[in-house]
């Protein structure tokens, strides 16, 4: 069993970087939270605790103690980052003090590569610091950047919860490399995605994915081509177990969304 111990930065009176609307308290508790989603959904053999799961002051303290008393195997803290408006793009952290050789600077490579792939950030590079959660953690840890919410481009994309979606699922992309993580078995050759509206206009299905954001539901936008014509789909789910189908999409048309289907699809 893997125990990942998930801390999304700020929370309570500190809101974190501010910057565009956007506090990175939220930002990053959204992040986090869909990032555990994930995890539990898909993957065997993964245990996750988180330092907050709600708008709660948590000092440094705390988050470092707790994940060292469970007796984490790594320690993952999701954070945003703001400057001057000019600066832009993602980067990670590991503890200043390990050497390029240690197995957290191995993680970091594969986290990088994960996080980097998909995020559509500058990528500013892999980084070290000596940060309490990197030094204070028993365990190997990562401090993760996900752009500059101060920072109007990075900000459109901070701001998109389909982008949220990407960016957790990269860092579960790295998280799956780092420890071998296996996807849960199939009881079908199938997956089954909930599908909470199809849209020919880009600006509707993001109205719909905030609406469900809103909501608590997780959802993006994914584009399909039918009949030559582009559809922009929102996809709240998606499961290669049946059952666990059909509850999330009770829970999904409970949310507000009476018309949400299945669409079942070959793995």
């Amino acid at each position: 069993m893997m125990k990942l111990y998930l801390d999304p930065g700020h929370g309570g009176g500190d809101p974190g970087a501010q910057g565009n609307g956007l506090n990175e308290k939220d930002v990053v508790l959204d992040i986090a939270l869909r990032i555990r989603n994930i995890l539990t959904s898909d993957y065997e053999n993964v245990n996750v605790r988180m330092s907050r799961t709600g708008d709660e002051g948590v000092s440094l303290s705390q988050r470092t103690n707790e994940a060292n008393a469970w007796g984490a195997d790594y320690f993952l803290s999701v954070h945003c980052n703001a400057f001057n408006g000019a600066a832009s793009g993602y980067e990670d952290f590991i503890y200043s003090g390990l050497s390029d050789a240690s197995q957290t600077a191995y993680y970091q490579d594969l986290m990088h590569a994960a996080i980097s792939d998909v995020n559509q950030l500058r990528n500013r590079g892999q980084k070290k610091a000596n940060f309490h959660v990197l030094r204070e953690s028993a365990m190997p840890a990562l401090l993760t950047e996900n752009g500059f919410i101060d920072n109007d481009g990075d900000a459109a994309l901070i701001s998109s919860p389909s982008w949220r979606q990407t960016v957790a699922q990269g860092h579960v992309n790295g998280l799956a490399d780092a420890f071998n993580l296996q996807r849960k078995e199939q009881d079908s050759g199938n997956v089954y995605r909930i599908i909470a509206g199809s849209f020919k206009s880009r600006d509707n299905a993001d109205e719909r994915v905030d609406f469900l954001d809103g909501r608590g539901v997780n959802s993006f936008v994914d584009t399909v081509t039918v009949d030559g014509e582009n559809w922009y789909r929102v996809q709240a789910g998606a499961f290669t177990n049946r059952e666990n189908a059909e509850n999330h999409l009770q829970t999904v048309r409970n949310a507000g969304v009476p018309d949400a289907y299945i669409v079942t699809e070959p793995q």
